[in-house]
């Protein structure tokens, strides 16, 4: 029914008249010949609905919806971006603007991940049709990038539409837009159809993709070997074998132009969706050695490892090795193969990519090696990474410091810091040209281990590399002395920059306001950073809010958000540091009052204000139905597991059975697939009611059934040993026996501390003959065993003849 309704409104939303002639043709491919048969289409379009609005907001900014008649419109886009500057000063403000975008993204051009971020702040306010007249109203054209931004809004609103209607209204303003760039004569290339032809292909949608590829081939007949991709995705997705077949036979006796650019796309389909004969029966009848892009192969020999095809493989490695014009990438595809395969540990990649050198007789490349060491810290084996580093200066072979910075990173997350000198060694070595990010990174992982010396040392080294220090290499330094609560060493620190003329900056000052211990000290840092004409960053806001709750002064903590500085788009994530800033200081009336402003705003709380108000509800016995509607606001799905376990044992600690039953039932399914991860959890949790109070085993028995018969789960040994100490706690026999028995029920053998803890349970119950029959079974060789036996027997036995001799004295 959907498919139908939107065949309609596709067909209606494009002006296309096919001529006599043209629908009398086939393409000049297979692609069209077998599969692309077009239907026509009438020359109606349907308008745009008069709430455009109302299609793609969020809903989250309703005060958008009054703006009713075209003046208010008017009067909304007329507003200036800098509406407190003069038209003189646009342009200065616009050069610091850039210099300051230029500073946080040094690394790579983000521009279009930037627009596309801005489309959908628009969007997601104004509507898609009113975000195109905000564009022109501020002097922007609306260019290819613009509609290709706001085309894949338009489909990805669809994708995650509620019902059907609004899936069709968000694609008519998808198809609204295409026609608007094949009516300005804009160029139809891949980022444009593209996400229309996915959609197309994800809803089964074959006579639709037809027409649709037919107005593309029209207006870009280049885009026919690129579309040959999608056609074979096409068919693959909608379990067409005999297209399948049909497009794999055809290109094989077909001669015309960009045959082999037609082969690379249908090959990569096949490839993606693991289709092994047919991907046998294209490499049999071409030749590979002259694909046009690199990219491509790589994808085509990860996926000959994905499929275990090692003949195969070999035999195309030795063709590209016998190629001229493949001289340098064999080694390349090896990697791409050797990663391919799957189930392989770091350490059998690196085995297997070096026995196939040595098989193919192949020397191994320092792109491949670098290759080889960035996927080593993608899985943060950084030893076995500098391994390799070790490797190519013994082969002779250069390292690049785009391959350094990964190992750097790796050892951050890692937390093997310790190896921030074997690295700095590798630079020296390697007369390595390292820049400020570099030292900053080495500097921050001597910090974290709290290696101050090499910290300065390395600073010291900067004059030598031709390198001059940064405010971001000793904030560095700064922040590691105020984890440790160190106030003198983050001081001298900012002392020590005075002294060698290194400016500080906005994170400068946001450590020294966050660690202030008085509101004097917090006024003099903000007026000196105010006086050196450092803007204040949203860094800084954040740190005016923590440090004014730090210090009791909450009434200031929350004047800082009537700052007229603050910048719009970061204004709901400092509201939310104030209320994680109030909660952590006892203030969880005004910090609850601070949410609901924020809900009624239209905005939502952020995840880590929301953790720390269910964090701070834990001692509060009514707390529950709060905490359940604080965790429904949490998407991100780390940040929900997280409250999801606090607010299990929240309930663990008030006895609250069902509640704790639905919230394990919602956990289960979403980690169904990490057994480990759900093990992990449940422990946790069986951890909690062994360290609680001895009325807390009646409940732990009946989780421990529900999460048998309503989850249908097997607990783990570790939730049982836990069980098994809060029965010792609770000197409860018949408990102990129960469970005793669920280890053979669970299919888990009795193991040394096991024994043990049902040994002590025994006696704690009081059943000593048990114990003693029990004890027998202990194996008594380690001697840490027999310290616990006699612990044992020293705490209930003894104890329990001072007790009987006191009652004989009296």
């Amino acid at each position: 029914m959907k498919a139908k309704k939107l065949s309609t409104l596709f067909r209606s939303a494009i002006k296309y008249k096919p001529s006599s002639s043209s629908s009398a043709k086939s393409l000049p491919s297979p692609a069209e010949d077998a599969t692309l048969k077009f239907v026509s289409a009438s020359d109606s379009t349907r308008q745009l609905p008069g709430d455009i609005y109302s299609i793609l907001c969020s809903g989250t900014y309703p005060d958008i919806h009054e703006i009713d008649d075209a003046e208010s419109l008017e009067r909304e886009l007329d507003l200036p971006w800098f509406p407190d500057l003069s038209h003189s000063a646009m342009p200065l403000r616009r050069k610091e603007v850039s210099r300051e975008r230029k500073q946080r993204f040094a690394f790579g051009n983000t521009q279009g991940i930037r627009f596309d971020k801005l489309v959908d702040m628009c969007a997601n306010r104004l509507g898609t049709e009113t975000t195109i007249q905000v564009f022109d109203k501020l002097g922007r054209e609306t260019g290819v990038k613009e509609c290709n931004a706001l085309i894949k809004r338009c489909i990805e609103g669809a994708r995650i539409a509620p019902d059907e209607a609004v899936g069709e209204k968000h694609m008519q303003l998808a198809f609204e837009i295409f026609k608007s760039m094949k009516e300005q004569g804009f160029p139809l290339e891949e980022e444009t159809y593209g996400p229309f032809l996915e959609y197309l292909i994800d809803m089964g949608m074959t006579k639709e993709f037809c027409f649709f590829c037919r107005v593309i081939k029209d207006d870009n007949p280049s885009s026919v070997s690129r579309l040959g991709y999608y056609e074979m995705m096409l068919w693959i997705r909608v379990n067409d074998e005999k297209k399948i077949q049909e497009l794999c036979n055809d290109i094989e006796s077909y001669d015309g132009v960009n045959k082999s650019i037609l082969q690379e796309n249908y090959l990569l389909a096949l490839c993606e969706s693991d289709r092994t004969k047919e991907i046998l029966q294209l490499l049999e009848s071409m030749d590979i050695t002259k694909f046009s892009s690199p990219d491509f192969l790589a994808r085509i020999f990860k996926c000959l490892g994905r499929l275990l095809l090692e003949s195969f493989a070999e035999k195309v490695l030795l063709e590209f090795k016998a190629s001229d014009c493949a001289a340098g990438n064999t080694s390349n595809l090896i990697y791409s193969y050797v990663v391919g395969i799957p189930n392989l540990v770091v350490e059998d990649v690196i085995s297997k990519f070096k026995n196939l050198h040595t098989k193919l007789e192949v020397t191994p490349s320092s792109a491949s090696y670098e290759k080889l060491i960035i996927y080593c810290c993608d899985s943060l084996k950084v030893h076995v990474a500098l391994e390799l580093v070790d490797e190519m200066s013994e082969h002779g072979l250069t390292f690049s410091m785009e391959a350094l910075h990964s190992i750097l990173q790796a050892s951050s997350e890692s937390c093997d810091f310790n190896l921030v000198h074997q690295i700095y060694s590798v630079i020296s070595r390697g007369n390595l040209k390292p820049n400020s990010e570099t030292f900053r990174s080495m500097i921050n992982l001597c910090v974290k281990m709290k290696d101050y010396e090499g910290a300065y040392s390395m600073l010291s080294d900067l004059e030598k590399m031709n390198l001059t220090p940064t405010a971001a290499m000793y904030n560095a330094i700064m922040a590691g002395y105020f984890r440790e609560k160190n106030m003198s060493g983050g001081l001298k620190v900012l002392k020590q920059m005075k002294e060698a003329d290194v400016k500080p900056d906005s994170h400068t000052f946001s450590h020294l306001i966050t660690n202030c211990n008085s509101e004097e000290d917090i006024n003099m840092y903000y007026e000196e950073m105010k006086r050196s004409g450092i803007q204040v960053t949203k860094q800084v806001f954040m740190a005016l809010v923590n440090a004014y709750a730090a210090c009791g002064q909450f009434e200031k903590a929350k004047q800082v958000l009537l700052d007229k500085g603050i910048p719009v788009k970061s204004f709901n994530e400092i509201k939310s540091v104030l209320v994680q800033a109030l909660a952590s200081h006892g203030q969880l009336s005004d910090a609850f009052n601070t949410y609901e402003e924020i809900k009624q705003a239209g905005c939502s709380l952020e995840p880590k204000a929301v953790i720390s108000l269910i964090e701070h509800l834990q001692s509060d016995e009514e707390a529950l139905s709060r905490l359940l509607l604080l965790l429904e606001t949490l998407n991100d799905p780390n940040y929900w597991l997280d409250g999801c376990l606090r607010t299990i044992l929240y309930c663990v600690r008030y006895k609250h059975l069902r509640p704790a039953v639905n919230l394990l039932e919602q956990l289960r399914d979403q980690v169904c697939t990490d057994e480990l991860a759900l093990e992990v959890i449940f422990d946790k949790v069986f951890s909690f009611i062994a360290e609680s109070e001895s009325t807390s085993l009646q409940f732990g028995l009946d989780l421990l059934h529900a999460m048998k018969s309503e989850l249908g789960l097997t607990p783990s040994r570790k939730c049982l040993d836990f069980l098994l100490h809060a029965c010792v706690s609770a000197k409860d026999l018949q408990s102990s026996l129960f469970v005793w028995q669920e280890y053979q029920a669970a299919g888990l053998p009795y193991n040394t501390l096991s024994f043990l803890r049902m040994y002590q349970a025994l006696l704690a119950a009081g059943d000593r003959k048990a114990a003693k029959v029990l004890g027998r079974k202990i194996p008594k060789d380690d001697p840490h065993v027999r310290s616990i036996i006699e612990s044992c027997t020293l705490t209930y036995l003894e104890k329990k003849k001072e007790k009987k001799k006191k009652k004989k004295k009296k």
